[in-house]
């Protein structure tokens, strides 16, 4: 494993990022949220008065933040995977999910069908191909995985160097809801 590596926890609000996260920040892993970076380096808006959101300008931050950071490093959000990294992990989640747990949170009903439609449409593939971000990527399905499994996967993922083919590859193989 590499001494110095900073990986994104990327994914659809509700698909356990935070949740793998806490476990390698109860593990001793420096873990940052995009929101905490985003307002220490003042990238981050109001609040959107239709869905509740604080816009961070992701564009903004990635140019300000850089990981100075030792050993291993993580970087919980859903714009995560737009930051200066090493390695992504894409939590992907069934969207009908999806909708389960962003209700049990209060989101409201337009927040929750923008969110299950993204995971639809597999809406992290298509930003990282179209920015051409070229990374070792983990993708994992978190529908009925533990936060605990998830996260024996990216350490044993880790450990084996980060093993990956490219990203087009990885995304021809990723996971598609509409089959389901």
């Amino acid at each position: 494993m590499q001494e110095d590596l900073c990986i994104a926890i990327s994914g659809t609000p509700g698909c356990g990022k935070t949740s793998l996260s806490k476990l390698f920040e109860s593990n001793n892993v420096l873990v940052y949220s995009v929101k905490e970076l985003a307002e220490k380096h003042e990238c981050i808006g109001s609040v959107d008065q239709l869905d509740g959101a604080q816009e961070i300008d992701i564009h903004k931050l990635s140019e300000e933040w850089q990981n100075e950071d030792s050993g291993l490093v993580i970087v919980e959000g859903h714009l995560s995977h737009f930051l200066d990294l090493d390695a992504i992990v894409l939590l992907r989640c069934n969207p009908k999910e999806i909708e389960t747990r962003l209700n049990t949170r209060g989101y409201s009903n337009l927040k929750i069908k923008s969110n299950s439609e993204w995971e639809l449409i597999a809406g992290n593939w298509s930003e990282l191909l179209e920015f051409e971000i070229e990374l070792p990527i983990i993708e994992l399905d978190s529908t009925s995985q533990s936060p605990e499994e998830l996260f024996q996967i990216v350490n044993k993922w880790i450990s084996e160097g980060l093993p990956y083919s490219s990203m087009a590859e990885e995304s021809q193989g990723a996971i598609d809801w509409m089959d389901c």
